[in-house]
């Protein structure tokens, strides 16, 4: 049997008019409020994304982004992504997370409050002529001719060699352009964050965090670009979008047994502040630090003390929050109940 979670799509402030929080109800999505923010959710099947198949998150990924874009257009431009498969089991666990992570909330609304990120991803328009260019490289035409005089064909060992010597000229020649085109958008950008291109094809594929009253600027300076590259290159924008890649917000639930554990492997055995948890960490990682010990077995010791170190960290920080929480509705945490802690990504 299927069991129903609420899924959360992201976190906007609460000054927008009814109508525009009115604008969605009748797409099964709807506003879970606390003070001065609003989760914007809806209803539907409880799944842990690490266990959806590619289909399966393919189309997630894509309704959650289509959603979010669609709430920008119906006038939400100060919105914070939510983590992909962000779902929970019950509205009190969506009022949870909205009062542990109020403050940092407000204080990322402030910083994008004028902000926006446009997507650009460029692409060779022939890249088959590109190839072609590239092969005519004197480097290559040497190779190739030195091979051709001691036999009249290639081998396929010759062929491989020269694909590869191809190829490392064609990533060269991506970085130059792709060097050139975020340097002319730089002045313009508060910040540039690279994705992972698909294939030699792709030149960029890149995220810019700008002004929303630069917009205009920024499509001009790509048109000043397709005119130098002459329409060799393809230049698609996508935006204006929230700022995914800059700030997404993170839920993380912290288990108590893991908590426990990561206090033993410091050799904490009561509450201890993050200054008491930095000199524990501290006095263990010289015991098994690489640099000092260089056998696998104490590598295994660093990394597990390492791990624990974060944990407690986190749990600490999640532990600020909540008293936090607390403090809102007036309430304690339960004994043993998992903390949350919530981050933003940037």
């Amino acid at each position: 049997m299927t069991t129903k979670g609420i899924y959360i799509y992201g976190i906007v402030p609460n000054f927008y008019s009814t109508d525009i929080f009115k604008s969605f109800e009748n797409s099964g999505i709807y506003a879970i409020p606390l003070q001065n923010i609003s989760a914007i959710v809806s209803d539907r099947e409880s799944a842990h994304i690490d266990y959806l198949d590619r289909e399966s998150l393919g189309y997630l990924l894509v309704h959650h982004q289509k959603t979010i874009e669609e709430l920008m257009e119906k006038g939400f431009n100060m919105l914070i992504p939510m983590r992909l498969g962000t779902i929970v089991n019950s509205k009190e666990e969506v009022i949870k997370i909205l009062a542990n992570g109020h403050d940092l909330v407000i204080d990322t609304l402030n910083k994008i409050e004028t902000l926006t990120e446009i997507d650009l991803v460029v692409t060779w328009a022939d890249f088959s002529n590109t190839l072609i260019e590239i092969g005519n490289h004197p480097e290559i035409i040497a190779i190739r001719d030195d091979i051709l005089k001691k036999t009249d064909t290639l081998s396929q060992i010759d062929q491989i060699k020269i694909g590869m010597l191809v190829q490392e000229k064609v990533k060269d020649k991506n970085t130059k352009v792709e060097t050139n085109i975020l340097d002319s958008l730089s002045s313009i950008s508060l910040d540039i964050k690279s994705h992972e291109v698909m294939n030699d094809e792709m030149v960029t594929n890149s995220a810019f965090l700008i002004n929303r009253n630069k917009k205009e600027k920024f499509e001009q300076i790509i048109d000043q670009l397709d005119e130098e590259y002459k329409g060799l290159l393809n230049f698609k924008l996508v935006g204006p979008l929230p700022c995914y890649s800059f700030y997404t917000i993170e839920v993380k639930e912290l288990n108590q047994e893991n908590v426990a554990q990561a206090k033993i492997e410091l050799g904490l055995t009561i509450e201890t502040s993050d200054s008491e948890i930095k000199r524990a960490y501290q006095e263990k990682a010289k015991e098994f630090h690489p640099d000092t010990n260089q056998n696998n077995h104490n590598k295994e010791n660093f990394n597990r003390i390492n791990k624990a170190y974060h944990t407690l960290l986190e749990y600490s920080e999640a532990e600020r929050q909540s008293s936090k929480e607390s403090l809102t509705f007036k309430g304690k945490q339960k004994v043993n109940e998992n903390l949350i802690l919530i981050k933003i990504k940037e």
